[in-house]
């Protein structure tokens, strides 16, 4: 069988939509039918099913695609390294992230140096207030950012990092006195303000606008740095829901965090501009998902 043949029959498993599917791939819808019927003749069975409506796979069709998609994609792997090795993989990759998470990030960057050693990866601190620009202003490649990402102009990688989230309130709230708190008991409370460059779905994903009830949670007064978070919170002017790895690496006077039960674990995703990625960016991002992912609780990767 064909590269190409492999790519129609992939891109029609996916799409289940002959028209589609040639737009796609720039053929013509003539192009794709051949290519199927041509498939089914030497598998021996339809592929699909085909109505006027609808197009579905059949048992036999799902089988193979499993199967080509796995020999699909260490086939473009390989051609990617070996062209990568004739290019050279070189050069600095700026690493952008959110405090003193890039601790966490230690075996993917020793995996990436082991693997590429002619890149270097450079730490950048970037800020939850304003998670967007350095990317898009160039001061850095990609970074590390919770999920979820729905920018246009970005793309969202791999699942690198899991954790679970805590409230952080000052010891001398009620609250401070409990073994953990939900995330109703938010709605007594004042959060953050990040101000204007955070995109409310983004910065809401992890300081949420309502409690799970319906009830509004206040906001304020703004902070546009963790530190500057840190103390607002001692200082009794707020509370704020932060990713669980903030109590291991932070024992800040004042502060006191306690566990959100019912919170969703936070997914930490490699977030790059669209277009234009570097063979040392694709590098990186390919290392990242070769070594999987990590719940920081326990250091499981």
């Amino acid at each position: 069988m064909e590269l190409r043949d492999i790519e129609i029959f992939l891109a029609l498993a996916e799409e289940l939509h002959f028209g589609r599917t040639a737009e796609r791939l720039r053929i013509s819808q003539a192009r794709v039918s051949q290519a199927i019927k041509k498939q089914e003749r030497r598998i021996g069975a339809p592929l699909f099913d085909r109505t006027s409506r609808s197009v579905t796979l059949t048992p036999v069709g799902e089988v193979l695609r499993v199967e080509l998609q796995q020999a699909y994609d260490l086939i473009q792997g390989g051609l990617a390294r070996a062209s990568e090795a004739a290019l050279g993989v070189r050069g600095t990759i700026r690493l952008g992230v959110l405090g003193v998470l890039a601790h966490e990030l230690r075996p993917l960057i020793e995996a990436f140096g082991a693997q590429y050693p002619d890149c270097d990866v450079e730490l950048v601190e970037i800020h939850f207030s304003d998670p967007f620009t350095p990317l898009r202003t160039g001061r850095t490649d990609v970074e590390l950012l919770w999920r979820p990402v729905h920018e246009p102009d970005l793309s969202v990688g791999p699942t690198v990092l899991t954790e679970g989230r805590v409230l952080a309130v000052t010891t001398a709230s009620p609250l401070a006195e409990r073994e953990s708190v939900s995330l109703e008991d938010l709605g007594e409370l004042r959060l953050l303000d990040p101000g204007p460059e955070a995109p409310a779905y983004w910065f809401e994903a992890m300081v949420p606008a309502y409690t799970p009830s319906g009830r509004r949670i206040a906001r304020g007064p703004v902070a546009r740095t963790f530190h500057e978070l840190l103390a607002l919170i001692a200082g009794g002017h707020l509370a704020c829901p932060v990713n669980g790895h903030v109590g291991r690496y932070y024992t800040p006077p004042g502060i006191a965090f306690l566990p959100i039960h019912d919170a969703p674990l936070t997914e930490w995703a490699l977030v790059w501009p669209t277009g234009g990625e570097s063979a040392r960016l694709r590098a990186f991002v390919r290392t990242a998902q070769d070594l999987g992912m990590c719940h920081i609780s326990d250091g499981v990767c």
